[in-house]
């Protein structure tokens, strides 16, 4: 009997190539994953061993915003499982490049989407759209169910409730078996370089390799996070596509430990040797408006397929600090960012 096969769109990024890692051990089914044919591979370094010899990982090339590569590779494959984590991933630069989130983001979504109702195959389809959908919300939201009001603090936002919003059409118009996530803050090694927790951990990296001056600089320091670990991530996505997956549902799925951004750094500050490493807000760090409360209430996924996180977030960012100690080490030069 040939062995599931499962597309992971967006498997050069921190999330898709856990994911990667984790089917790879975890299953027995054949994993292809799209990517641009510039995308960066340093994330899938370990991996591409196997690609050269073609143990059950496959590379291919394509990209959201061209209908028919998206349609050429659903046709050839014919996926049983798809992790749809291709996106313009980063809040802040959507406000700098917001067409070009929302339609990666949006009208990407729906070239996958339609491509693989053209085609007339029948995957489980999990759509990653975010917490960030729910933007600004009160305290009394909290802790944030799945039927709190949208209210988007980014394009990035915007553009992920249209994701959501898309992937939720096509379960219920086509009865597709898509189901939506919204994933609160996750982290762990790999961690682009652009986010919060993981510029914290690079900068102080480089300060301990005498490369920075020992000086951390921050955006927002006063948003709450829920903190989850890339790895329990991954493992809550495997869960989605095979415990009862129905069409149309829609899950919040996050960690359960919650601190401020100020409180994450000074616990990654307290992993250093180095004790004379101030803090000191830059401008060009914050956002023209944050979500600032992101406190999940994951009771439905849970009740639904039993997961649970289980990695600490301690563990997560010594995890971080680690990675990026050795990505200084090693001699790969960084932007300061």
């Amino acid at each position: 009997m040939n062995a599931n096969k499962a597309l992971i769109t967006g498997i050069t990024g921190m999330v898709g190539s856990h994911l990667a890692d984790y089917l790879l051990e975890q299953t027995d089914w054949d994993i292809y994953g799209m990517c641009r044919w510039r995308s960066p591979l340093d994330n899938v370094e370990h991996l591409l061993d196997r690609v050269n010899k073609k143990d059950r990982l496959f590379f291919e090339s394509a990209d959201l915003n061209d209908m028919g590569s998206m349609l050429h590779i659903i046709q050839r494959i014919k996926p049983d499982y798809i992790f749809h984590l291709a996106a313009q991933s980063y809040p802040k630069t959507s406000f700098d490049s917001p067409a070009d989130t929302l339609n990666t983001n949006i009208t990407g979504t729906c070239n996958l989407l339609e491509a693989i109702r053209i085609s007339e195959t029948n995957p489980v389809i999990h759509v990653c759209a975010s917490s960030e959908v729910f933007g600004r919300v009160s305290k009394e939201d909290l802790p944030i169910h799945e039927e709190v009001g949208f209210h988007p603090a980014s394009p990035y936002a915007i553009s992920k409730v249209g994701t959501d919003l898309v992937g939720r059409y096509y379960g219920e118009a086509y009865g597709m078996k898509v189901m939506t996530t919204r994933m609160f803050t996750h982290t762990g090694p790999r961690r682009g370089d652009v986010f919060a927790e993981s510029t914290f951990a690079k900068q102080i990296a480089m300060i301990e390799a005498g490369l920075l001056p020992p000086v951390v600089k921050t955006g927002n320091l006063d948003s709450l996070r829920t903190w989850a670990d890339v790895r329990d991530a991954v493992k809550a996505y495997h869960m989605l596509v095979t415990i009862n997956p129905t069409a149309g549902e829609y899950y919040n799925i996050g960690g359960t430990y919650t601190c401020s951004v100020k409180e994450m750094l000074d616990y990654l500050l307290s992993l250093s040797d180095k004790k004379d490493i101030t803090v000191k807000t830059d401008p060009e760090r914050l956002r023209p408006i944050d979500a600032d409360l992101q406190v999940p209430d994951t009771r439905k996924f849970q009740k639904h397929t039993g997961w649970k996180p289980e990695i600490t977030f301690e563990q997560t960012m010594q995890d971080l600090l680690n990675y990026w100690r050795e990505r200084v080490g090693s001699g790969h030069k960084y932007l300061s960012r």
